[in-house]
């Protein structure tokens, strides 16, 4: 362990170094980034439509090269996964990640290429430790195994051409080198089963024995293999099984509604360490320890525009916008991320919105999906909005929520004004649901002045509506559209019925 330990304490130091020239010279990171990723797009038929040998500086690259959505460059996927290459990196693409973001049946499958995964998303997994070696400088991290819950893994054939399909976590552990399985659990074949219930017997029973110093994976699914390694083992707390568990990387969604019932599994209140990956790439990463903030990762291949969020959102290559480069984004103001990748994404909409907290170094925290709102009336609400308000509902009347999600209940001739649905599954519900709901309606109106004027005298928006939920709702849902485990989800707002009326149906 000693020269482990040595070997990592230099490439942390050596990292440390490259991290703080980017939080240093972040335009000039940038302006890096963007010249090497239009020199290798030159080499692809996308650059040669949209004139890249003729492209010079960000102002033409924009004025070039529409926002792209996925429906945008479907065609271009379609092609890649028949076996045609250089269309939109002039390097092979044979893996992609099948997008599990939302809770549609719609799957979105986004190229990763070699220079991505180990440029990108293996250089997040190295910061995550650096990071958090950093940090807690007493650590022990390298005497144990990391617990990293993934998705399940493909192959798909087609005459000659073999491509590779699975969740981005899946794709990263099937291509780790062998020196990870020492510090990895479970092995392999397990961690890929694409079955979660007999994903989650088997990582029940092949972890309890290993020395488990740290977790990786999203909250939900994570509580939920917690909870049966605690039933199977008969042990009270998570540290009696692991003890020299410290560390918990997560992201995917926002971890405070899970944290409390998480410490209560563990037995203690575990470190943590938030990330911000996705299909797309390895966006932001908490740097530093007493606080939340996410550091914008400069130097990942990945060219950063920021789309207002009173701009409007891009849904195709025809529509027009306005983005902003990093050096014109302001602290306290909702942007769309818009991201060029070397995965051959270009100016491609990624679905989430942000909101600067510091611009010297640049962080941020993600305040929700450019599709995941509810303004049916006008209203504007983001998930923001609705997490910060359950939790005050929350907190003053002792209620514990396990999942959620709400949707609008559409004007009808009678009242002639409409309200939200919210549908809760409660860990520990509340004595008064009445007193719940005002709670929750009152939070809404101080959070969201928006929502607000839409409830003034109820003539636009009546009261929200909640339904309380069995236990084990969501997760039936989830399994009867077979999306359990992996980077699955529960979509927390929408702006149509669709989900809501699937839930409700299975009460």
């Amino acid at each position: 362990m000693t020269i482990l330990n040595s070997i990592a304490s230099w490439y942390m130091t050596k990292r440390i170094h490259q991290i703080d020239l980017f939080r240093k010279f972040p335009h000039e990171v940038q302006d890096e980034c963007f010249q090497k990723l239009i020199e290798a797009g030159r080499k692809t038929e996308f650059g040669n439509i949209h004139g890249f040998n003729t492209i010079k500086n960000t102002e033409q690259f924009r004025r070039e090269v529409p926002v792209q959505s996925y429906e945008s460059i479907k065609p271009y996927i379609d092609r890649l996964r028949q076996g045609e290459q250089f269309l939109l990196w002039p390097t092979a693409v044979k893996w992609f990640a099948k997008s599990a973001g939302t809770t549609s049946d719609k799957s979105k499958f986004i190229p990763i290429t070699e220079e991505s995964l180990k440029g990108c998303h293996y250089k997040g997994g190295k910061d995550m430790i650096t990071f958090y070696c950093a940090n807690y400088p007493d650590h022990h991290l390298f005497t144990g195994k990391n617990l990293a819950l993934g998705g399940s893994y493909q192959t798909e054939s087609n005459d000659s051409n073999k491509t590779f399909t699975g969740d981005v976590s899946a794709i990263i552990i099937q291509n780790l080198p062998m020196i990870a399985d020492y510090f990895r659990s479970p092995s392999v074949a397990i961690a890929l089963i694409s079955k979660w219930e007999e994903k989650l017997k088997q990582l029940a029973t092949s972890t309890i024995n290993d020395n488990v110093v740290s977790l990786a994976g999203v909250p939900s699914w994570m509580l939920i293999l917690l909870q049966k390694i605690l039933k199977d083992t008969g042990k009270k707390s998570i540290k009696e099984i692991w003890p020299n568990l410290e560390v918990y990387f997560h992201g995917g969604v926002n971890y405070l509604p899970y944290k409390k019932q998480v410490n209560e599994v563990l037995g203690f209140d575990i470190n943590l360490l938030e990330l911000y990956n996705a299909s797309e790439g390895f966006f932001g990463m908490q740097d530093q320890r007493e606080s939340d903030e996410l550091l914008l990762l400069l130097d990942y291949g990945i060219y950063y525009e920021f789309l207002p969020a009173e701009e409007g959102l891009a849904d195709s290559n025809v529509t027009p916008c306005k983005t902003l480069n990093l050096d014109e984004v302001v602290i306290g103001k909702n942007y769309a991320l818009i991201v060029s990748t070397t995965g051959g994404l270009w100016r491609y909409n990624v679905g989430d919105t942000i909101e600067f907290t510091n611009l010297l170094p640049y962080r941020f925290r993600i305040t929700g999906r450019t599709k995941h709102f509810i303004n049916a009336f006008g209203e504007e609400l983001m998930i923001g909005n609705a997490d910060k308000a359950l939790r005050i509902a929350c907190e003053k009347t002792g209620a514990e929520i396990e999942e959620y999600t709400a949707a609008p209940i559409f004007m009808n001739n009678q009242n002639g004004s409409g309200a939200h649905e919210w549908l809760i599954e409660f860990r520990i519900p509340p004595n008064d649901l009445n007193y719940f709901t005002e709670l929750l309606d009152n939070a809404l109106k101080t959070i969201n002045s928006d929502y607000e004027a839409k409830r003034y005298n109820n003539l636009v928006m009546q009261a929200p509506i909640i339904s309380s939920l069995s236990k084990g709702t969501f997760y039936n849902w989830l399994k009867s559209k077979d999306k359990l485990g992996g980077q699955h989800k529960i979509r927390r707002l929408s702006n149509d019925r669709k989900f809501a009326d699937e839930i409700l149906a299975l009460k």
